[in-house]
């Protein structure tokens, strides 16, 4: 048996957007260090230091935020392979799927910025899985606002090592069970990429709205996506297609579930029992939820489980893999499908 962290971290760097086509040249993120003090803050250590941000299309994003203290720098910027690899199997992780870090906020409004860093990101990934094609796997960054320049991503993606495609509980104002994305669905279903809805947000007004951050800024969202996606029956619309919601915890899903067959009540329909089975949904858990009650709701085969690696927030637990194993807070057997066979289910591997 396996152990698949199915939601791992890269942080991205400069080295990043060094793959931004030489025409997009005037899209490429940089860094800057404030010098007035404002972006003064206390490392590990207690000690002062400048926290460094991104300018992207004009706008200042923390790079340091979230980033956690028990992963080396050279390991969660992937600028030492071998870094990461040893961590892995010192943690007793065999694959681990890489989401990305920046872009689980909104980077821009511009279509081209957009597809320029998109494009640079997923080919970063590439060259990170090509280093050691079975032991990393990658969800890849969608340019929404190029519809049209989706598919040639994804394609790419799915040739060099991609298992899935990141999304957020809201896109540029948009739900996810708007037809926008029905191509992309579609897609999905041709290359057997599933959709991963990552804690985060995709929209500058909701950012707004919740600027430090919290539960209704970045979780929330996915939860209502979960929700959405099956009141409006789109994954009866795209029956061959994966859905996994990631970095949320699964604690949520009996009351959601309840919500939703109330509602379905409403309408004169059944809810099936095996709901998320039947639609192809996975979700990630943590080590602290309370299985008792969450698998009667979600079913042995949809629970999957990540380290959060290279972050330090709610979801973070380095050493989920082996406290699944080795806590007996669920049975061995279930376990088991959580660190191995659901995971594969899930990504396709």
């Amino acid at each position: 048996m396996a152990a698949i962290d199915a939601d791992a971290h890269v942080v991205e760097s400069e080295e990043t957007f060094s793959y931004i086509d030489p025409e997009f040249a005037r899209y490429r993120p940089w860094v800057i260090v404030p010098k007035d003090g404002a972006g003064l803050r206390l490392d590990n250590e207690g000690k002062s230091a400048q926290r460094e941000y991104w300018v992207i299309d004009g706008r200042v994003h923390p790079k340091e935020q979230n980033i956690g203290h028990n992963t080396s720098k050279e390991s969660r910027e992937m600028s030492s392979i071998t870094a990461r690899l040893q961590h892995m199997d010192e943690l007793e992780i065999d694959i681990q799927v890489l989401y990305p870090t920046l872009f689980l906020r909104p980077m821009t409004d511009d279509p081209a910025c957009e597809y320029a860093i998109c494009k640079a990101y997923n080919r970063w990934l590439a060259e990170i899985w090509k280093s050691a094609p079975d032991r990393f796997r990658w969800v890849a960054m969608p340019p929404l606002r190029s519809m049209d320049k989706v598919a040639d991503e994804l394609r790419f993606a799915r040739d060099h090592g991609g298992v899935g495609v990141f999304l957020r509980g809201i896109e540029f104002e948009k739900q996810l069970d708007n037809p926008y994305f029905f191509p992309m669905y579609e897609l999905g279903e041709e290359l057997d990429l599933p959709m991963c809805f990552h804690s985060g947000i995709g929209s500058f007004s909701h950012l707004r709205i919740y600027p430090l951050g919290g539960l209704g800024r970045g979780k929330l969202p996915t939860v209502s996506a979960f929700h959405q996606l099956l009141m409006a029956e789109v994954p009866a619309r795209f029956p061959k297609l994966r859905w996994a919601f990631v970095e949320v915890s699964s604690q949520w899903l009996p009351y959601a579930l309840n919500d939703l067959e109330l509602r379905l009540k409403r309408r004169g329909k059944r809810m099936s029992k095996t709901i998320l089975a039947d639609n192809n949904y996975f979700v990630t858990c943590y080590v602290t939820d309370d299985f008792d009650y969450v698998l009667p709701a979600a079913g042995e085969g949809q629970l999957v489980i990540g380290t959060d690696y290279g972050h330090h927030d709610t979801a973070t637990e380095i050493e989920a893999l082996r406290l699944m194993r080795d806590t007996g807070k669920v049975p061995a057997a279930v376990a088991d499908r959580i660190l191995d066979a659901n995971a594969r289910a899930l990504y396709g591997l």
